[in-house]
């Protein structure tokens, strides 16, 4: 009969699992800086160097208005087309108004108006509830605070959309660049 009789060396074998544990974290940690400074680098101007128009739908509508405001800076220069219906305030002046829709807040169909502040020469020709399609550019405004304005480069009436109604955004959007 043959018996072997080992040592172990609890603290070289504590050591070297410390090492390629903490070997895998750096990797691991040096990857998601990788793609967090690529993603912002490459897709922050995506939109404006394509000169690609981001269509804003019923759908994501809330979804991209949150992301927009939250994220101002990201997405100065996109162009955005969507369909709203115009929505003024006492203190507007001339050449602005909300490109506006009416958004469910509760199960008894409350709602409250959000949108855009657009800005465009000549915006009192449109009258406050006619629905418009805009295409334009997102700039930095200000009104009570710096907000996201849309520069307003095409504009004509519309029809009411059948899905003429928003919701909140989804509680499951998480922006993580700069495309719409």
């Amino acid at each position: 009969m043959f018996v072997f009789n080992m040592q172990i060396n609890h603290k070289l074998i504590f050591k070297i699992v410390f090492i390629v544990l903490t070997i895998i974290i750096l990797i691991m940690l040096g990857i998601g800086i990788y793609k967090i400074l690529d993603n912002k680098k490459v897709h922050s101007g995506d939109c404006t160097k394509q000169n690609k128009v981001n269509l804003i739908s019923s759908k994501n509508y809330t979804n991209v208005l949150k992301a927009v405001h939250d994220n101002l800076d990201i997405y100065i220069g996109t162009k955005i087309k969507l369909v709203g219906f115009v929505y003024r305030l006492y203190d507007f002046s001339d050449n602005q108004f909300v490109i506006a829709r009416e958004m469910i807040i509760s199960s008894d169909y409350k709602g409250v108006v959000v949108g855009f502040l657009c800005n465009l020469n000549g915006a009192n020709k449109y009258k406050d509830g006619c629905w418009i399609e805009i295409e334009g550019t997102i700039t930095k405004g200000n009104y009570h605070g710096d907000i996201p304005v849309i520069e307003i480069y095409k504009i004509k009436e519309a029809k009411v959309p059948s899905d003429e109604y928003v919701y909140p955004p989804d509680k499951t959007y998480i922006p993580t660049s700069g495309r719409l």
